[in-house]
Order: structure tokens, then C-alpha cells, then sequence
């Protein structure tokens, strides 16, 4: 996995809204895949409102230590961060059909395979349960440097929903998340189990 450093995208992705139009409700377990520097671990566990859990997990440990510090000071016991590399089998630790939300943000144009991240969230995710992923749409050039990843690394709408469906999972539809992304919400497709 690349190590990327972390971006500023307010202007381009809007966490606590995007997470408001996901349905989380309390009582919810969630896995922040790829969690980074935190904005959607935080954004989701201000929505599940101190019950239920999300789990903040990332390759990076010097990021994963700021979310937990970050939790702490903000007061968040419904957060645990879990350190994977989500590109090997059964990495996230958590258990077949356990999670009710899986997030995949601004995650997939940084790993040379995608594949198995998308493996992984179907095979923690409940049957009745979604993931989430939320990418870049474009390379948008910024006052002479580069916000979001390069041209070439762009995982395109079509190419997520390619993978999603090897992956055994289905779009249940679509949502605008933000100027330069796309988001998608995917099911488990009834017929496949987990991979």
C-alpha cells in the first residue's frame, strides 16, 4: 500500500455529510476503511451518537495513534482503531458478517490491488448490511499543484462497480459525494458468500 499523505478536502468531500446521507443510526458497527487522519471515523461516531462502534483502520500507525488521541480528547468511546493492511485476507480482524457499514473513502486509488479490500468489507459485512465507497472522479488541478491523486490513478465509477461485482457485491445506488467524487452504496449480492 502507498503511504499518501493526508488531504484537505473540504471543498471536494463533505464527511459529516456524506455520512448523514448513509443511514447510520445508533447501535450501528461500522469499519472505516482506510480511516486515515479520522474526518469520517469521527463524523460517524458523532452520528451513532456514543452507541454502537467504528472501527478506524489503516496501514499508517502514526495515524492511527492520532485517532485515538483525537477520540479521546473528543470524548468518542465508541472508537477503536485497528492497524491492517487491508490488501492481505481477513486483515481487518473483525468477523465474518459482523460489521452493518463498511466505508471505503478516498482508499481505492491508493492500493496497486484493489480487489481484496473489496473482498474484505464484503466478507465482514451483515447479509441486510452496505458498503460504502466514496472516490475520486478526476485528477482536479489546484492553483498549480495537484489536490487528489494523479490522473492515472484514478479509480473511475465504472471500474468500482467492476470490481464490486467480483467482489460479490451489487450497487444499490448512487449518491453525490462531493464536487470531484462519487459515491456508491453496495450490497452483498444474495446469491455469493463471502470471498
Amino acid at each position: 500500500m502507498r503511504t499518501v499523505t493526508p488531504l484537505k478536502t473540504e471543498g471536494f468531500a463533505h464527511p459529516p455529510r456524506n455520512v448523514a446521507a448513509l443511514g447510520i443510526q445508533g447501535g450501528m458497527r461500522v469499519a472505516d476503511f482506510g480511516a486515515g487522519s479520522g474526518a469520517y471515523t469521527f463524523a460517524i461516531a458523532e452520528r451513532l451518537g456514543g452507541s454502537g462502534k467504528v472501527y478506524a483502520i489503516d496501514v499508517q500507525r502514526d495515524l492511527l495513534r492520532r485517532v485515538a488521541n483525537e477520540a479521546t480528547r473528543r470524548g468518542y468511546k465508541n472508537v477503536e482503531v485497528i492497524w491492517a493492511d487491508l490488501e492481505m485476507p481477513r486483515a481487518s480482524k473483525l468477523a465474518d458478517g459482523s460489521i452493518d457499514l463498511i466505508l471505503v473513502s478516498n482508499l481505492l486509488f491508493q492500493v496497486p490491488d484493489k480487489l481484496p479490500i473489496l473482498r474484505e468489507a464484503r466478507r465482514i459485512v451483515k447479509p441486510s448490511g452496505s458498503v460504502v465507497v466514496i472516490d475520486w472522479s478526476d485528477s482536479p488541478p489546484t492553483g498549480g499543484w495537484r489536490l487528489g491523486p494523479a490522473k492515472e490513478d484514478v479509480v473511475k465509477k465504472a471500474a468500482a462497480r467492476e470490481l464490486a461485482e467480483k467482489a460479490g457485491l451489487e450497487v444499490n445506488r448512487e449518491f453525490p459525494a462531493g464536487a470531484h467524487h462519487y459515491g456508491l452504496i453496495l450490497h452483498p449480492k444474495s446469491t455469493s458468500s463471502p470471498v
